[in-house]
């Protein structure tokens, strides 16, 4: 059954194209499940830098630290851009040391390059179903820093797609960031920067958080901004952690306002893991993600693409043995529409979910095929299913 409305939808496409020459993208996200390189590195700040300057946050092998100067040893302040202006300063990375060919992972050349190759795989055939080619933009989470985002485009699946990158470091306490890759020959970035998130534990010390990453720009001259997330997780609970990801969700709010308070007509997509589902409060009420265009108010101006799937019951991950949909893409209600037109709009939603990214046996069948259990390496691709969309226009 499924077969037969694949190639039902593709059939669709085809019509579209050979009635009205439609131009397809697909436009998606992957949680790539902890890709860092081999070395045990530290984040070096230069606050000399501009913040949009790479060189004022990045990540340097611990062993090159000794040739870099410092201006404060043993910095006790606040981790955020305006605070480190004019300072030299080391952040440790929390989560660096695990992946090392001396850790306990036994993390080696080989099965980071095995992580490179299963993620490459993955986003290029994301949507390709529908338009026979690699997403033009593909959201990443959980990388390490900009480097293994380069090795990244290098893979022979990904290549030939000459991707762009879009990346800042941010002050996780592990040491993760998002990124965003763009095919060039389509998008033309015009702004991009990071916006912090500013959480705090139950004991009320602050708790370090990825950052949200925007970037607005011209696809196929269409005015367009991303926001890529990856929100607190539920440690320690989904009540007690829940204040965090409304934190989040408020501060993606005011950047998706803020845009379109710079131009009304920008299309906007906001994707990642927010370790939320579409029904709970962080995107119903702080963020206003509405469960379809028909139920768009002031107070809920954004439509959530995934809350149709969540109610059918489909998932991105299983957390604590629970099927969960946190990997969402929002979209601005001008983005929805019938037909096509002479601007880009949604043509389809999907989880991607090919049989080779699902656990065939065991304790663990039917949930993603994770990379990881534990410190052992399984050889799969990611503890969360991809998702995607597929926008459409008139040629």
């Amino acid at each position: 059954m499924k077969k037969i409305g694949l190639l039902f939808a593709v059939l669709l496409m085809n019509s579209y194209y050979g009635q009205k020459q439609v131009r397809a993208a697909t436009i998606g996200f992957m949680n790539v499940e902890n890709l860092w390189d081999t070395i045990q590195s530290a984040d070096y700040i230069d606050g000399t830098k501009d913040f949009s300057n790479p060189a004022f946050h990045r990540s340097v092998p611990l062993d090159s630290l000794k040739y870099l100067p410092v201006t404060e040893e043993n910095y006790m302040g606040v981790w955020n851009n305006e605070s480190l202006k004019g300072k030299k300063v080391v952040r440790k990375q929390g989560g660096s040391h695990e992946f090392t060919p001396k850790s306990s992972k036994n993390y080696t050349y080989e099965i980071y390059q095995k992580k490179l190759a299963n993620s490459a795989k993955v986003i290029s055939e994301m949507g390709a179903q529908y338009t026979k080619t690699a997403p033009t933009i593909a959201g990443l989470i959980e990388v390490e820093n900009r480097q293994v985002v380069e090795d990244l485009i290098k893979q022979p699946a990904l290549a030939r797609y000459d991707y762009g990158i879009v990346h800042f470091n941010s002050f996780d306490y592990r040491g993760i960031d998002v990124a965003l890759i763009y095919q060039k020959r389509r998008f033309s970035p015009s702004k991009s920067y990071k916006r912090e998130v500013v959480v705090y534990g139950s004991s009320g010390k602050r708790e370090y958080t990825r950052d949200i990453l925007v970037v607005v720009g011209y696809l196929d001259n269409e005015r367009v901004a991303f926001l890529m997330n990856h929100w607190p997780s539920r440690r320690g609970g989904e009540v007690a952690s829940a204040p965090k990801r409304n934190a989040s969700a408020k501060v993606l709010r005011e950047e998706m306002e803020k845009i379109l308070a710079q131009d009304a007509n920008t299309k906007i997509f906001a994707m990642g893991d927010f370790n939320d589902d579409p029904v709970n409060k962080s995107m119903l009420d702080h963020l206003g993600a509405a469960e379809s265009k028909a139920k768009v108010t002031p107070e809920k101006p954004f439509v959530n693409l995934m809350y149709p799937l969540f109610k059918k019951g489909v998932a991105s991950l299983a957390y604590q043995d629970a099927p969960n949909l946190f990997d969402q893409i929002i979209v601005t209600p001008n983005l929805i529409q019938k037909g096509v037109s002479k601007e880009y709009s949604i043509w389809k939603t999907e989880v991607f979910a090919p049989k080779y990214l699902i656990n065939k046996e065991g304790n663990y069948k039917g949930y993603p095929f994770r990379s990881w259990v534990g410190d052992t390496f399984t050889g799969g691709y990611s503890d969360h299913f991809p998702a995607f969309v597929v926008i459409q226009r008139e040629n």
